[in-house]
This record gives structure tokens, sequence and C-alpha cells, in this order.
């Protein structure tokens, strides 16, 4: 293989796979990434077994071919290279042994591992396709993607649950995610295509690549899954992963429906007010209390170790006076996904679930567990 290429398309390209390729591997190939010169493209792919990424990158073909090479250190050094330099790749040096990259007067020697060695993860019948704008489909992600639990021992809840609610035109695509802690739902209008599709749970490392490949609002993603793949593409770019084999809990059971004492407050206002009182909370002890009665809100931490703190804020709230604590992190959370400028907090006494909406958005709920304070 022996090709040209300009810094800039190298360096676009390397960014989008590089990242799933882990920094410490039992298996020496899954380190490298594969390049594949072909028809004026240099074809990138990394994969980590479970998830895979393929990019494309204009390219001066000089000799097709392809070679593996350690994906860190290649992304370190073309990101190190001057802009608007040109790279020559090289393998015909060396026996085989190594590839060549010289840019300017930099000249570079990775050691390289036989391409007939790199896995390949078969994404088999796909029979669910649709597309969704890439600003959509981001905003249903970064309404949920916090929730996704990081406790191994619970996998199934380790992703975000992708299903269809409703039929016809009441159709719905809704994405949920909880950690046992909180829940966040969100949902669009079902996509055209998306109709039988099976609910799927999408890994949290998948979500965290897919959310950042959404570069471009404006553009179109395509999506075609089965009930244990899913193939995300975006232009050239295509991103294809293993799914959560488990099943997700029936979260309908916890989200409250008699919660009759309604909060209303500003959103921003409140958010600094639990920003500056968590300030002197530990790390272990998160609690913020949240005093409730006539129209006025007082928030109070207390830390043994190191003061406590109160604040006060002017509410909307004309039931029974209420004491009740929450993760001052996870208020903040689900704070940061409101849209609207007022929040709504439904209650119903201080160790009940709380449901947290923005005012008039019908399209994401959240659900918080209380704390002991």
């Amino acid at each position: 293989m022996r090709v040209r290429i300009e810094r800039a398309n190298l360096l676009k390209a390397l960014n989008h796979v590089h990242r799933v390729v882990e920094r410490r591997n039992t298996i020496p190939i899954l380190a490298n990434v594969l390049l594949r010169a072909e028809d004026g493209q240099l074809a990138l792919k990394a994969t980590d077994l479970d998830m895979e990424i393929i990019d494309n990158a204009p390219t001066d073909i000089e000799q097709p071919g392809a070679a593996t090479v350690p994906a860190h250190m290649l992304y370190d050094i073309v990101r190190k290279l001057p802009e608007g330099a040109e790279i020559a790749l090289d393998t015909e040096s060396d026996s085989g042994q190594a590839m060549s990259l010289k840019a300017g007067r930099a000249r570079f020697a990775l050691q390289m591992l036989p391409d007939s060695d790199f896995p390949d993860l078969q994404a088999g019948e796909l029979p669910i396709s649709f597309t969704l704008p890439a600003e959509t489909l981001k905003r249903l992600i970064d309404r949920t993607q916090f929730a996704i639990s990081t406790e191994e021992t619970r996998y199934y809840l380790n992703g975000i649950y992708l299903h269809v609610v409703g039929e016809g035109d009441e159709a719905r695509l809704r994405a949920v995610a909880t950690d046992g802690h909180r829940l966040a739902k969100a949902e669009i209008e079902a996509p055209s295509g998306s109709l039988g599709m099976p609910g799927i749970i999408v890994p949290r490392k998948t979500v965290g690549e897919i959310q950042k490949l959404l570069e471009d609002p404006a553009t179109d993603v395509d999506i075609s899954l089965s009930d244990t793949k899913i193939r995300v593409a975006i232009g050239e770019l295509v991103l294809t992963s293993k799914l959560i084999d488990g099943t997700f809990p029936d979260y309908e059971r916890v989200i409250p429906k008699g919660n009759d004492k309604v909060l209303t407050l500003d959103k921003a206002e409140f958010e600094r007010a639990v920003d500056r009182v968590s300030t002197i909370s530990s790390d272990r002890g998160r609690a913020v209390k949240l005093t409730l009665a006539d129209d006025k809100m007082v928030l109070a931490v207390n830390n043994p170790d190191s003061g406590s703190a109160t604040d006060e804020l002017p509410v909307g709230y004309e039931a029974e006076p209420l004491d009740i604590g929450f993760n001052s992190k996870y208020l903040l959370d689900i704070a940061n996904q409101l849209t609207s400028d007022e929040a709504v907090f439904r209650l119903a006494d201080s160790g009940s679930p709380t449901l947290i909406e923005g005012s008039g958005e019908v399209d994401a709920i959240y659900v918080l567990m209380p704390m002991r304070v």
C-alpha cells in the first residue's frame, strides 16, 4: 500500500474511529486500526468486538493495499503534525513489518500486524430501517443518556431502551434509561419504517459514540437494526454494534400516577440555588433538603465535616408543607435537560418518587427517588 493523504482528511476519519479502540487489549490486533486503500478512498476500521466503526477519507492512491497499525499512536502522530501537511503512508519497505509515515521532514515507522487477522463484526440481517434527523436523535440521546446505570451487575440497565409505543398515527419512538435512582423517558413521533421494531437496549459505550458522531445537526442518520445488532450510518461513516442481550424492566410501574402536590419554579434560579448550597456537600453525601410551604422553598445542605448552607426561592406551591431530600447532582442533571424556563415537580410525600417535567413539555418526563435527610 502506498498513498498520499491530506492531514485534515486523515485526522477527521481517525478521530471518528480511534475512540472505539480500548487502551488496554489482551488481543493485540484490537489495538490496531485497519487501513484499506482502494477506489480513491482510504477506509479506516476499528473495533472492540462489540462495536465497529468504519469511515472513509479521500486519498491519492499510488498502490492499493491494506495494513493495520496501532490506532492511538497513529492518531497522536497525525494530530501533532502541522496543519496542511501532506502525509505519505507506505508499507513496501522493511519486508512488510512496518508502515512508514512521512510528513515534511518527519519520519515514523509503525509496527504492523497482518490485515487478514483483523476481525469483522458481521451485522447479519437488519430487517428494520428508518431515518432520523441528526438533531432529533441527539436530543433523544441527550435527554436520557445521563440516567444510564454504570452498575455492571445489572447489565440490562447499562444502556438506553429504544422501542415503539402506540399504533398508526399515534405511534411514538421512545427512549428510556434508569439506574434505579432516577428515570428519564423521552419520545418522538415514530419515524416511517420503525413500526414493528423489537425493543432494543443500546449499550452505554455505543450511545456515547453515536452522540459524538452527530456533529452536524442538519444531516440525516440511517438506522438499521435487528434484535441483536444496530447499524447507524451518517454519510460514509458506519457504526455497527451488538445490543445488550437482556430484558429491560417494566419502567411504567415506577412512574408515579397520583402525585397531587404540584411545585412550579424558575428552572435557572433553581439550578443556581442547588449549585450554590451543594458546594459544601461531600462526594459521599450529596443530599439537599427542600422545605416547601406557602409559595416558598428553602434549600439546605448539612455536612458534618465542613458546615451547612441554606438558600431560599419563591416558588408556586399551595399544598400542605413538605420536607423532601434529593441528590443534588441528580437534580442538576435533570434540570439541565429541561428546555422550558419553568420546571414542574409533582410530589406525593417525602419517601415516594417525584415526577419532574418542563412546563408545557410533553415529550420528556423524569422520575427521581428521594433521599433521607
